[in-house]
């Protein structure tokens, strides 16, 4: 697997479905670049059984992305019109109605591939064909990305296992925070603990104060 952390996060343009049901032609992450920061994430498939519970639960802490200045993206292999009318089912019925960021299309795979988060691969047949090889669809990758463009931390989790939101906004506090002030956190940081200057002398003052 590609490891994307500190480089640029790869680029696209794609149709998507905003604002829970307006469909786009040219969706980019660059139109976020030196103001936001991003979570892009991929989920399987629409219609599916964990993927709505992730889905609805990034929906939920909205106003906690916003308070840290971070947009919500999700993208999976689906179409738009698959997008579309699973933002239109009620979520008693198992849709996603009132989620509100952006669901982007790949149905043409290059954004799960470049992303390196495709379940399956393009191979050579014994014919010299390119076929492609297993399902067209996305591990539950998701990236979290600077204001710089940048990719500061990725997960990739296999189709049975939901992501925690929470965990998400507990990286994103982390990121801000040495951004800020220059200072590194330490495990299980979370927003008003205390964090150590990156040296000897740092660490041991924080394991002596623990």
């Amino acid at each position: 697997m590609s490891v994307l952390v500190g480089k640029q996060a790869p680029a696209f343009n794609a149709k998507a479905v905003i604002n829970g049901g307006e469909i786009i032609e040219n969706f980019s992450l660059k139109q976020f670049e030196g103001d936001k920061y991003v979570v892009f994430f991929f989920y399987p498939a629409d219609f599916t059984f964990v993927c709505p519970t992730e889905l609805i639960a990034f929906q939920d802490k909205a106003a906690e992305f916003a308070a840290r200045n971070t947009v919500v993206i999700g993208t999976s292999t689906d179409s738009e019109f698959s997008h579309w009318k699973w933002l239109q089912t009620p979520q008693n019925q198992g849709g996603i109605q009132g989620v509100k960021y952006p669901l982007v299309v790949d149905q043409s795979l290059n954004i799960s591939k470049d992303y390196d988060v495709l379940i399956g691969s393009d191979e050579y047949n014994e014919e010299g064909d390119i076929t492609f090889v297993g399902e067209p669809k996305a591990y539950r990758g998701l990236f979290l990305i600077d204001k710089s463009g940048v990719v500061r931390h990725q997960l990739v989790n296999d189709l049975p296992l939901g992501r925690s939101v929470d965990e998400v906004l507990r990286l994103i506090d982390a990121l801000q925070f040495t951004e800020e002030y220059g200072e590194v956190c330490p495990a299980n940081w979370k927003k008003g603990d205390k964090a150590l200057t990156a040296s000897q002398e740092g660490i041991a003052n924080y394991l002596s104060e623990k």
